[in-house]
């Protein structure tokens, strides 16, 4: 008989999740985008956790919420004031199994609840068919530089409806 699957339980990040948040970003990247990036730009988009004091600020100055399971850190996502998806990354192991689906229900509703009509994320090339099966719009292309390297994403937006649900 298979195991049931577990729903991810949803808490505020703690400066001592700095760690493992700084993991989960590298796994996901390394692990998750090889499909969509090459190895130079991985490794330069990677390095953003290479210093986790400056990664926790950032982390500590949005919204950061932590996913997890069985009480372990599994993933997480961050809103940058009250209609920007900045950060959403689940451990590869995590993978497809509804923890970018909860962290994102709770951004928009979040969002909504800050009083925002509308929700923006920058997608990675990996990320965008989960933005669009979520109502998201891509609006335009980007080419970021991030070291010497250059990673392409996409600008999406969704409308969020009255009291932010989607």
């Amino acid at each position: 008989m298979g195991q049931a699957l577990l729903k991810p339980a949803l808490r505020p990040m703690l400066p001592a999740d700095v760690p493992v948040l700084a993991a989960i970003f590298v796994a996901s990247i390394e692990e998750l985008t090889g499909d969509d990036y090459n190895e130079a730009q991985q490794i330069a988009w990677a390095a953003a956790a290479d210093d986790e004091d400056k990664f926790g600020a950032r982390l500590a100055r949005e919204l950061t919420l932590v996913a997890t399971l069985q009480s372990s850190p599994v993933g997480f996502a961050s809103l940058k004031g009250a209609d920007h998806i900045d950060m959403l990354y689940v451990h590869p192991s995590a993978a497809r199994h509804g923890v970018a689906t909860a962290l994102c229900d709770a951004l928009e509703k979040l969002a909504g609840a800050r009083g925002a009509t509308a929700l923006t994320v920058e997608a990675s090339d990996t990320a965008e068919q989960f933005f669009a099966k979520r109502g998201y719009v891509a609006m335009q292309r980007n080419s970021v530089t991030i070291g010497d390297e250059w990673l392409a994403n996409t600008t999406m937006k969704k409308t969020l409806a009255e009291g932010g649900a989607a």
